[in-house]
C-alpha cells in the first residue's frame, strides 16, 4: 500500500493539454542578459518555453537548441533564427564547430524532465504511470531502466541508488531487486514500486519513490557525465560576458553546478597561477533563485528548482 492506497491509485493518465509548463522562465531569460544580434543555446529544448522567450529578444541573433528527444523537436515549427538539434548536449562543442560557431554569448539549461516525459506512461519515467520500465530520453538508446535491475550486480546498484537517489536504504533496496530477479525479470513501473514499497519509512513512500525511480533515469541516460561534459564545453564556448543560466533539481545535479560555475571544475577547488592569482573561468552574478509561492503553487514540478546564472570572466 502506498499512504494507505493500493498501487493502483497511484496511476494517472496523461493530460494531452500540457506538454511541459517553463520552470523559473522570466528569471532564466532575464539571467542570459540577451543581446538582440547574440547567438545563443538552450540545451533542453523540452517544450520549447524558454527557447520560445529567447526569440522574443532576437533580433538579427541566433539561437540553436538541443533535445535528444525527436517527439520534442518534431513539435517545434521552424524559424530562420533557430536551429533545432537532434542530440544529447555532451555533444554541445562538436554541434557548434558543425555550425561554424566559434563562441556563444549564453546558454540555458534547464535540467528537469519535461512533463511529458512524466505524463507519457508508455516512457516509463513515474511510478504513477503503469508502463514498461524504460526511462530513456533517446528512444534510439540501447539502455533501459529494466536492463539495470536485470543485469546490474547488487553491488553497481547499490551505488546508483545511494549515489544518485541519495537514498539510505540503497543495500536494502539493490538485495530486494537482486533477489525478485531470481524469480522473475522486473520489467514494470508498478512491479519495481511494489517492491520498494515495503523498504520505504511510511513518511517518505513518495518521496523514495521518486529518487529510486531519478537514479534509475540518471544511469540510464549517462546524466551527470553528460552534464559535466556540456559544462565545460559552454565555459570554453562562452564569449567574455557571456552567460551561462542553469536550473537544477537536485543535489547532485546541483553540486556539479556550482563547483563548474566557481571553479570550472567538478571539485569546485579554484587553481592558481604561479604569482597565487585565482584562474576562475566564471562568476556567480547572484545567489541562487528558488521559484516564487505562487509557481510552486501554478507548477508542482517547480518546487525543487533552483537556478544558478554565472559570467565569463573575460
Amino acid at each position: 500500500m502506498l499512504g494507505g492506497f493500493g498501487i493502483s491509485m497511484y496511476f494517472c493518465a496523461m493530460n494531452p493539454e500540457t506538454y511541459h509548463i517553463p520552470v523559473l522562465l522570466t528569471p532564466s531569460v532575464e539571467g542570459l542578459a540577451i543581446r538582440p544580434e547574440g547567438t545563443y543555446v538552450d540545451v533542453t529544448l523540452g517544450g520549447g518555453g524558454h527557447s520560445r522567450e529567447i526569440l522574443k529578444h532576437l533580433k538579427g541573433g541566433r539561437l540553436f537548441s538541443f533535445d535528444q528527444d525527436a517527439d520534442a523537436i518534431n513539435r517545434v515549427k521552424g524559424d530562420p533564427r533557430w536551429t533545432l538539434i537532434h542530440s544529447n548536449f555532451r555533444y554541445l562543442k562538436n554541434w557548434m564547430r558543425y555550425y561554424g560557431v566559434d563562441a556563444i554569448d549564453g546558454l540555458l539549461a534547464d535540467l528537469g524532465v519535461s512533463s511529458h516525459h512524466f505524463d507519457t506512461p508508455q516512457r516509463g519515467f513515474s511510478f504513477r504511470s503503469e508502463a514498461p520500465l524504460d526511462m530513456r530520453m533517446n528512444q534510439q538508446a540501447q539502455l533501459t531502466a529494466a536492463d539495470v535491475l536485470n543485469t546490474y550486480s547488487r553491488e553497481q546498484l547499490t551505488s546508483i541508488f545511494r549515489l544518485y537517489g541519495e537514498l539510505r536504504q540503497s543495500g536494502r533496496i539493490s538485495s530486494a531487486v537482486t533477489r525478485a530477479r531470481t524469480e522473475a525479470p522486473i520489467e514494470t513501473t508498478s512491479q519495481l514500486a511494489e517492491l520498494l514499497i515495503p523498504l520505504l519509512g511510511h513518511d517518505r513512500e513518495r518521496k523514495d519513490l521518486a529518487r529510486a525511480f531519478q537514479a534509475l533515469r540518471i544511469e540510464v541516460n549517462g546524466e551527470m557525465s553528460a552534464l559535466e561534459e556540456m559544462l565545460a564545453s559552454a565555459i570554453e564556448l562562452l564569449r567574455p560576458g557571456g552567460r551561462l543560466v542553469v536550473i537544477s533539481y537536485h543535489s547532485l545535479e546541483d553540486r556539479i553546478v556550482k563547483n563548474m560555475m566557481r571553479a570550472g571544475n567538478i571539485n569546485g577547488k579554484v587553481e592558481s597561477d604561479l604569482y597565487g592569482r585565482t584562474k576562475a573561468p566564471m562568476r556567480a552574478v547572484e545567489k541562487a533563485i528558488t521559484p516564487t509561492p505562487v509557481e510552486m503553487v501554478e507548477n508542482p514540478r517547480s518546487r525543487s528548482a533552483r537556478l544558478r546564472i554565472a559570467e565569463k570572466i573575460g
